[in-house]
């Protein structure tokens, strides 16, 4: 086993060469915001859909477009509204008089990377017609049925939901989400450099593409291949199990949870851990890994009690209690 895994981190860290231009591209255009770029790469190396929430004006459109130019793959912004339908955002039948026949216009979810901007911001018919194209990677239109491409990931962005206009968006839908990522305001220093780089009038230089689709692809083989100990997983299932019976594990929490973590959470909480593990140069899966991926996997996967709720107990709370009091191996 040793061996295999000393080959894997070999492997992993031929491939780190990548990682390093993406994050060398990306820095022309965003200052700061590390935490963001990581979560960001490791939905792209897991295969995992990522929702960032934060308040206008914290650079997570922008993040995701710098990332998407330094992958030569086809990317679609689209931007959610009031008044956006489904067909805008999957396709529609057309009609050839001439011919007298039907034929089918894709429509922007055609794309490897999807930037789904201000998603809360569309009515919910417009997010039930997202749930097909995150979970199974393909798109009913009339009655035939069209695979997307590979890679496919959504990349969304979403304003806090206290905010005007805003809708909350549908568990289900939120479930689909790999991550959930909280975009904080920039320090002082980072702050100064944002706005020497930003402020001016003349346009920016657009990003190279440092990075082909297949080399994605073969990322994330080796994200599969990456072990995960039987304590880790021991470790993964107690977190996810603390969220659903919380008298068992963290008392001081009974009462507070609706719905804990579904299956999901495990499932990728175990496949983020193993990104994370990639990305720091291992092929193998740590409790730091679990613990430092936990909060965003997690944290739109508990529902809390109106009891909750009244003592401004929040989800967060609740998932930084579980991973301070579950025992790490």
């Amino acid at each position: 086993m040793n061996s295999e895994i000393e080959d894997l981190n070999a492997r992993i860290l031929e491939m780190h060469p990548a990682i390093e231009a993406i994050y060398a591209e990306m820095s022309k255009a965003i200052v700061g915001q590390e935490y963001l770029i990581r979560r960001l790469l490791i939905g792209l190396l897991a295969n995992g859909h990522v929702l960032l929430e934060g308040v206008p004006g914290l650079a997570k459109t922008a993040t995701i477009s710098a990332l998407a130019q330094t992958i030569h793959t086809k990317f679609a912004r689209i931007q959610f509204t009031p008044d956006l339908l489904p067909s805008d955002l999957l396709g529609n039948l057309i009609y050839n008089p001439r011919e007298g026949t039907y034929f089918t216009k894709q429509g922007p979810i055609f794309a490897n990377l999807i930037l789904a901007d201000e998603i809360n911001r569309a009515p919910a018919k417009v997010q039930s017609a997202l749930l097909e194209a995150m979970q199974e990677r393909q798109v009913t239109i009339g009655e035939e049925t069209f695979p997307l491409p590979k890679p496919f990931l959504v990349l969304a962005t979403q304003n806090p939901i206290d905010q005007e206009g805003t809708y909350a968006l549908p568990e289900a839908q939120v479930d689909r989400f790999m991550l959930k990522v909280v975009v904080g305001y920039p320090s002082q220093e980072e702050e100064r450099k944002i706005m020497r780089l930003v402020a001016r009038t003349a346009a920016r230089d657009p990003l190279r593409a440092v990075v082909q689709p297949e080399t994605i692809l073969e990322m994330r083989k080796l994200v599969d291949a990456v072990h995960v100990d039987e304590q880790i997983e021991d470790y993964i299932v107690r977190l996810v199990f603390a969220t659903r019976e919380p008298a068992r594990f963290v008392p001081q929490m009974d009462g507070m949870i609706r719905f804990g973590a579904s299956p999901r959470a495990s499932i990728n909480l175990s496949l983020a851990a193993k990104a994370r593990a990639f990305l720091y140069g291992r092929g193998y899966v740590l409790p730091e890994d679990v613990k430092g991926i936990a909060m965003d996997v997690m944290r739109h996967r508990v529902i809390t009690t109106f009891e909750a709720e009244a003592d401004e107990i929040s989800s967060e709370k609740i998932v930084q209690h579980v991973l301070d009091h579950v025992p790490v191996p």
